[in-house]
């Protein structure tokens, strides 16, 4: 039997995961074209995120997003490390090499987790390209290794899955919801019947 002494870490070693923003408080430094990227993708999966944006200039893109996302709160000025106070999450997007570093200095002196714009041995998490079909939610990472890349495959997966897979979730969740007996049978039953969709290509 192997002891953990014995694993050897290979490939991508990133662990997925899903926030509920709206109840964290994201901090972004940078309010250009990096920042804008950054804030555009956050609102657009999380439309009631909790985000403060800090910089001296702030592109119209971000502050027209003002209208429609409440939680979006921006502040025009130069960063200081008390910017980051009671942040959970925080993302440097300047395009200032040793600013950036500064904001991660001071991120991790709070203990709090950070993503670099574009330096991922930097990062403690990073924004995945996201294919988004109501309900259905699939991340991509390529490690760091090429966003573009994974913005590409998004495009492809975006395609390829049919805008009617929303509605068989909602039948799958109705389902689950009317199944009687304990969570062991639920999780049976439920695999054999996503199981035969999947089986029966439903879904593609």
């Amino acid at each position: 039997m192997k002891s953990s002494t014995d694993i050897v870490a290979e490939g991508n070693l990133l662990f997925p995961v899903f926030f509920r923003l709206e109840r964290l408080f994201v901090v972004v430094i940078g309010g250009g074209a990096v920042g804008t990227e950054k804030v555009t993708a956050i609102l657009t999966n999380s439309p009631m995120a909790k985000i403060k944006v800090v910089a001296p200039e702030i592109r119209a893109e971000i502050e027209n997003l003002q209208s429609f996302h409440p939680g979006l709160e921006l502040v025009y000025k130069t960063y200081e490390a008390s910017d980051l106070m009671g942040a959970d999450l925080v993302v440097a997007a300047t395009c200032i090499v040793e600013l950036n570093k500064q904001v991660h200095a001071d991120a991790k002196k709070g203990k709090q987790l950070i993503n670099v714009a574009d330096t991922p041995e930097l990062c403690d998490f990073y924004l995945s390209s996201i294919v988004k079909k109501g309900d259905l939610k699939i991340a991509i990472s390529t490690n760091g290794k090429s966003p573009t890349f994974a913005k590409r495959l998004r495009e492809i997966l975006t395609e390829a899955l049919p805008d009617s897979i929303d509605a068989i979730l909602q039948q799958l969740h109705t389902l689950r919801n009317s199944l009687k007996g304990d969570f062991e049978f639920k999780v049976q039953k439920m695999d054999e019947i996503t199981k035969e969709i999947v089986n029966k290509k439903d879904i593609l």
